[in-house]
């Protein structure tokens, strides 16, 4: 039978006496109260009393056992009895018991149960139990529980409760809750108020659990979850395994928020008692929080007592701080204690210095301690080395072992392959199990089939998950169907998330809705920038050469000509032919003709027709024909139409002046 405490410290065992048999025991045997006032001590003054050592109080009590005295006999057996010494114990509680001590016939079960008398034991905490002993009703009911008899056990453990001990409280709330009724939570808030740790780490774990269920509005996770995030590496788990917790209730109008923070409490009353697992789970939700400094502290106090989870996470705390060595330091002690998600970021650790032996010894560890991110890391890494087989088969194993973003990138290695069949059903594994890169390439699959309306589809659930280019594609097929207004919403989205193409896009859309600018005025100030030219802006600061012609045309608009040849000169050396040509015109207005001339000939080259009418223009002024009417048939052959009818007409004229 195995008795629930928080005890730390046991005394050696006598001979024959197991260790895990004293540290239950120990919790259970019953103090005797008011002992020295029954004990003579006439002989002793009230400050030698205080500084009594054991071996003087042991003394005392055992001359006082030999007069008869029943509160030292008591007291004498519970004290040898927490010794170990069995043999020496036994006498002294049996005299207490006969005389009705009910601490002593409490103790003698104890005594009885250790010596494997289990039902002689329970005997004796009847009695006990029945005087009134709530040490005794506990230990009963737990020997009914380990006996089945679960009636029986919550009868004794109830009485043992109610009477305020902890443990009984503790124990009557495990029953309760492996039967699922409602009362459980109360007599865990009774055992940790009255300092229980591991009630007051499980009243913690309902009270979280309930507020941050879905249908609460709570988040989902606390701290960083445990599971793939798609990235090399995972972020470190939360609070590990925890025992199951009761079912919620109340009618709080807020309870997320008033349950979390309850939940902080008894987390932190826990961990400040020792409990390594409650000092990781609250570290998680402070680094949670951003109070990084405390989450550290308790994490080091939760590692240091041998929480695998907790020096993991420490490491990475550290590594966020830049102290990469300390990190490897506590990951290092994490992995060697199994923890798969130490290992994997000692294997992205070694993976990132080049070292990609000792990177991969590190992912096999954690794919040996059952972390399927092994599997997938051994994958990228196999895959940057272009060992592609390899890659295929560990992304096929954590694939099989449901993991997502593996199914993913196996697909991906099929698509490659000029598999689409075969990838198709890893991408919709990977798509079903909430990856949002699968969805989106599952649209990019039947997009490549000219199915435009299931690529749409696995476009938008992408796009509802936050993916950037989805929405983009989203926003794209809206405007071709018409829908501004579903197309903008999109383009937002993904101009947010960072696409350049978006954010051009979504100026165009802006830009068409602008009213025609009015005539100049002088002197009138200048106008400030509209929402679509910043959004031409960004993009064009990503680089995108259709935005920075449109950006180098408004500030021409706006007479800013140094800002318009910054932009049009940035695009023009990127290869649009268009800044190219519209620098060549910016330059020819300020008189630097040669040097538009040579950014004409880029542009005309890269197949822009004004451009190459533009050179034949000067080429005509400056009496060179031959030349001109090459550049006159480079026009007529780029277009547009217009400018194909001014070349052939300038052509035909230069042809008259080389045969007249």
């Amino acid at each position: 039978m195995v008795f629930m405490g928080d005890r730390a410290t046991l005394l050696e065992t006598g001979r024959f006496v197991q260790r895990h048999a004293r540290n239950a025991a120990d919790e259970i045997i019953e103090a005797v109260g008011a002992v020295d006032a029954a004990v003579d001590t006439t002989a002793e003054t009230d400050a030698d009393t205080e500084t009594e050592t054991e071996t003087e109080s042991e003394a005392r009590h055992r001359r006082a056992a030999e007069r008869g005295d029943l509160a030292s006999m008591s007291a004498l057996g519970a004290l040898l009895l927490r010794r170990g010494d069995l043999d020496g114990a036994e006498p002294y509680l049996r005299g207490a018991t006969a005389q009705g001590d009910r601490a002593a016939a409490n103790n003698l079960g104890v005594l009885l149960h250790q010596r494997g008398y289990a039902d002689e034991a329970a005997g004796w905490w009847r009695v006990a139990a029945v005087a009134g002993s709530a040490p005794a009703a506990h230990a009963l009911g737990r020997h009914h529980r380990e006996r089945g008899d679960e009636p029986a056990a919550e009868y004794w453990l109830r009485q043992a409760a109610e009477q305020g001990h902890a443990l009984g409280a503790y124990a009557l709330a495990d029953l309760l809750e492996h039967r699922s009724d409602v009362g459980a939570e109360r007599w865990l808030r009774a055992a940790a108020e009255q300092g229980h740790r591991e009630a007051a780490y499980r009243l913690a774990v309902a009270l979280e659990r309930r507020a941050t269920e879905p249908d609460r509005g709570g988040p989902h996770e606390a701290g960083r979850g445990p599971h793939e995030t798609g990235s090399r590496l995972r972020a470190p788990g939360g609070a590990g395994a925890v025992p199951p917790a009761g079912p919620g209730g109340g009618t709080d109008p807020d309870p997320p928020k008033a349950e979390s923070t309850e939940a902080e409490q008894w987390f932190r009353q826990a961990a400040a008692r020792g409990h390594r697992r409650a000092a990781l789970h609250l570290g998680a939700i402070l680094e949670k929080r951003g109070d990084l400094k405390e989450a550290g502290r308790w994490y080091l106090s939760s590692a240091k007592e041998g929480e695998a989870k907790a020096a993991c996470a420490l490491g990475f705390l550290l590594r966020d701080a830049g102290d990469e060595e300390s990190a490897a330091v506590w990951w290092l002690r994490a992995a060697q204690d199994g923890d798969g998600n130490a290992a994997n970021a000692l294997g992205a650790l070694h993976a990132a210095r080049g070292e990609q032996q000792t990177a991969e010894r590190w992912y096999r560890a954690a794919m040996d301690a059952g972390d399927v991110n092994g599997a997938y890391n051994l994958g990228l890494l196999c895959a940057a080395q272009d060992r592609i087989p390899q890659a295929e088969q560990w992304y096929r194993r954590a694939a099989y072992a449901g993991h997502r973003e593996a199914a993913n990138a196996l697909a991906v290695l099929l698509l490659q392959a000029g598999d689409a069949n075969g990838a198709e059903p890893w991408f919709s594994k990977a798509a079903e199990a909430g990856s949002v890169d699968a969805a989106f390439n599952l649209g990019i699959l039947h997009a490549g089939r000219d199915d435009d309306r299931t690529a749409l589809v696995w476009y938008e659930r992408a796009a509802a998950a936050g993916h950037t280019e989805a929405a983009l594609q989203v926003g794209i097929a809206a405007l071709r169907d018409g829908d501004e207004r579903t197309a903008e919403r999109h383009l937002r989205c993904a101009a947010g998330g960072g696409s350049a193409e978006a954010a051009f896009r979504l100026a165009t859309v802006l830009d068409a809705r602008r009213p025609e600018p009015g005539p100049a005025v002088l002197g009138a100030p200048r106008d400030e920038k509209t929402e679509c030219e910043e959004w031409y802006e960004r993009a064009a600061q990503q680089g995108h050469r259709r935005a920075q012609v449109r950006v180098g045309m408004l500030a021409a608009g706006r007479g800013d000509l140094a800002e318009a040849d910054r932009w049009y000169r940035e695009a023009a050396e990127a290869g649009s032919r268009n800044g190219a040509f519209n620098l060549g015109l910016l330059l020819a207005r300020e008189g630097s003709e040669r040097e538009a001339a040579l950014w004409w000939t880029r542009a005309a080259r890269a197949g822009h027709g004004r451009a190459a009418l533009r050179l034949a223009l000067l080429a005509a002024r400056r009496g060179e024909l031959t030349e001109g009417r090459h550049w006159c048939a480079r026009a007529v052959e780029l277009g547009p139409a217009e400018v194909a009818e001014r070349a052939a007409r300038l052509s035909e004229a230069l042809h008259q002046e080389l045969t007249a």
